[in-house]
């Protein structure tokens, strides 16, 4: 069949029920937030996590009258100076009477300030009602979710082979069950169970799903403010000593870069590295709080048995070849620590020191880059972080040490220089010798070591239409790096022009442009070549009426290295989102074509998914993708999503790679998802 037969044929396929699909707008609303926070998206990011804290509020309201600031803080599209301001407003001014009274408080935006009312409600402070058996079993909200998907074409890695590399153990069949329950926003039991394609399920050597997660979290107003038993996170700080879970760098928005000190909560996610487990606690005397926590876990890894060293962690989760099952929890992992705060309306300082022990030592790598990193067994850490508002003006950093070895430090101003004027200032610098196992610090690196760094960025509103966001990173790694043997350089431009002819029509340009050093690619010379990449793109956001809307994307990059000739790719796609206000059907539907160069210029893009799923794919090469998302209510509390997505290549004849390759130019991708919520 020609190509141009098959794009027809897809077209079909996508336009035709377009009238049948929606999307709600809670999902409409936490997808604008998490772009906004995380606009370097990346496959290997699980954002369920941030969707399940929005949902939550989104179906129990917060009353913003007795919001604490941690509360606040988990809304990740509002500053930490926001926050303040909004608290100062409240001891100045009593009780908030109305919504938009928020839009009067200072450094609030309309965008923000839209955000945020889908999330708070406005009521008198209400007393706290005797917490009893009865109460827990009548009053409470319990919600399980259970997921099924699976590529439908065979994979290399399902099929007999004669070689002696081991095939995947189990089915190609991924299942996911999630279940939650809550009373109020006091106490919570969280239950996380999956298997990925490949793994074994019910039989041995699994005996069930491969992965299990379950914790209990409480939460209360005096001394004890959180208790958590099972699996949890802890993000204090800036993330440089001390953040697990979900973290974000630079983003389409400035205030995401400051990270939010959420401190101590449940862990929630499918990620099967960052977190936890053991017991923690936030308790609470007067101004001063302090956080213990303790934790052991087995953990993935490659070890060498000759002289029982770890050669590297696996943080994928993956259980599915002979190799991988061996990789499966060798090692241990014991940490335990605290974190101590005290607290003041405008400043904050915190300490935050901790242990962790490994039950054989890391073995030295071979290459010179790899000079510096850990190798021993045991690690302690320290960190002391700080902010301080002053007037329109909120400092904030972390200065971090591991014993032993070396510092690092981060500092960062965000001021209002007018209601229409944002800046914000971050310097950094991470030592070559710094380590630890829990930062997500912002760095340009994949952890905050060997970098010293200056960003600045400006936001300027020039009126209810019109916003420019801009800023310039400029960063050096004083040591080498893989497939970088020499100190290198290299800066990051970004800027975006967005513009709202008015509440259904958007326009938003944006220019991304990254310069780094990398080894050359001919072997005759032995220097580093500086290594281009520019994104140009264009997306227009249209809200025909109050049920349909379209959004269209076009985005290019070129990447170039040295005097090699430039990549370019190239994406366009179309999304409809059909939104009926009193309709048990939702959903939407993506078209896209795309034509790059291969790897190099590869483009990432958001894709819609069935709830706290996510798909970040990858599109390179020349093709075409199309997938549609149908959910239905069934009845009040019972909800059944469906996704089917397919990927057709025009110059490729297999798709993937290694064992995940599949014979064949496409692949398509199928998901049911049930959801029961009862009281």
């Amino acid at each position: 069949m020609s190509f141009s037969r098959k794009f027809l044929g897809i077209l079909i396929i996508c336009v035709i029920p377009q009238l049948s699909f929606s999307q709600s707008t809670s999902d409409q609303i936490i997808e604008q937030i998490i772009e906004y926070v995380a606009e370097n998206v990346s496959e290997d990011k699980d954002y369920s996590e941030v969707t399940e804290r929005l949902d939550f509020y989104w179906n129990n309201p917060l009353n913003i009258n007795i919001a604490s600031r941690e509360q606040l803080l988990e809304f990740l599209f509002i500053s930490p100076m926001q926050i303040n301001n909004l608290l100062l407003h409240r001891d100045e001014n009593g009780l908030l009477l109305d919504p938009l009274e928020i839009q009067s408080i200072t450094g609030f935006d309309t965008e923000t300030t839209r955000w945020l009312l889908h999330f708070i409600t406005i009521e008198p402070p209400k007393m706290l009602a005797y917490i009893s058996l009865k109460s827990l079993l009548v009053k409470g909200n319990h919600d399980l979710i259970l997921r099924f998907g699976q590529i439908l074409e065979k994979q290399d890695g399902f099929l007999p082979s004669g070689s002696d590399e081991a095939l995947y153990s189990g089915s190609g069949l991924r299942v996911f069950t999630r279940y939650r329950y809550n009373y109020a926003d006091k106490i919570s039991v969280s239950l996380n169970m999956e298997k990925d394609a490949g793994e074994t399920f019910l039989k041995s050597p699994g005996k069930g799903f491969d992965f299990y997660s379950a914790s209990v979290s409480l939460k209360g107003k005096r001394t004890v403010k959180k208790f958590v038993l099972g699996d949890y996170s802890l993000q204090f700080g800036q993330g440089l000593t001390m953040w697990s879970g979900l973290g974000f760098g630079k983003g389409g928005g400035l205030t995401a870069l400051v990270k939010p000190h959420i401190g101590l909560r449940s862990y929630s996610s499918v990620n099967e590295f960052s977190f936890f487990r053991g017991t923690s606690a936030t308790l609470q005397y007067k101004k001063i709080s302090i956080t213990p926590f303790l934790s052991y876990r087995k953990l993935d890894a490659s070890i060498s048995d000759s002289v029982k060293e770890i050669n590297s962690l696996s943080i994928s989760g993956l259980h599915r070849t002979e190799t991988e099952l061996e990789n499966k929890k060798p090692i241990s992992q014991f940490v335990y620590g605290l974190n101590s705060q005290y607290l003041r309306k405008n400043w904050s300082i915190g300490l935050t020191a901790y242990r962790t022990q490994f039950s054989m030592p890391f073995g030295e790598g071979n290459s010179l880059y790899e000079k510096y990193e850990f190798n021993r067994s045991s690690l302690v850490n320290l960190g002391v972080h700080y902010n301080y508002l002053y007037k329109n003006a909120y400092f904030f950093g972390e200065t971090a040490h591991s014993l032993s070895s070396g510092f690092a430090s981060i500092n960062g101003l965000i001021a209002s220089l007018s209601g229409q004027v944002s800046l914000l200032m971050l310097q950094r610098n991470y030592a070559r010798n710094y380590h630890s196992f829990f930062n997500q610090s912002i760095s340009e690196a994949t952890e905050a070591s060997n970098e010293k760094g200056f960003y600045s960025g400006l936001t300027v509103k020039f009126n209810s239409k019109f916003e420019l966001l801009t800023y310039a990173d400029f960063f050096r790694f004083p040591w080498l790096k893989f497939r970088v043997d020499a100190p290198s350089n290299g800066y990051e431009l970004f800027a975006q022009l967005s513009y709202s002819l008015s509440k259904r029509f958007k326009v938003t340009a944006r220019f991304k442009q990254q310069m780094k050093e990398e080894n050359a690619d001919q072997k005759e010379n032995s220097g580093l070549e500086g290594v281009d990449k520019q994104n140009y793109r264009i997306e227009i956001n249209y809200k025909l009426n109050n049920s349909l809307s379209i959004r269209n994307r076009a985005e290019i990059i070129s990447y170039s290295k040295g005097n090699s000739a430039s990549d370019f790719g190239f994406l366009s796609y179309q999304d409809i989102i059909y939104d009926p206000l009193s309709s048990k059907i939702s959903g939407n539907i993506r078209f896209a074509i795309f034509d790059t160069s291969g790897f190099t210029s590869r483009i990432y893009a958001y894709e819609n998914d069935v709830l706290y799923a996510y798909s970040i794919p990858a599109y390179q090469d020349r093709g075409l993708r199309c997938y549609a998302n149908l959910r239905y209510t069934l009845r009040r509390g019972v909800d059944i999503w469906l996704r089917y997505a397919i990927l057709s290549y025009s110059n490729r004849e297999t798709v993937g790679s290694g064992r995940d390759m599949i014979q064949g130019n496409q692949r398509s991708d199928f998901k049911i998802q049930l959801r029961y919520q009862f009281q």
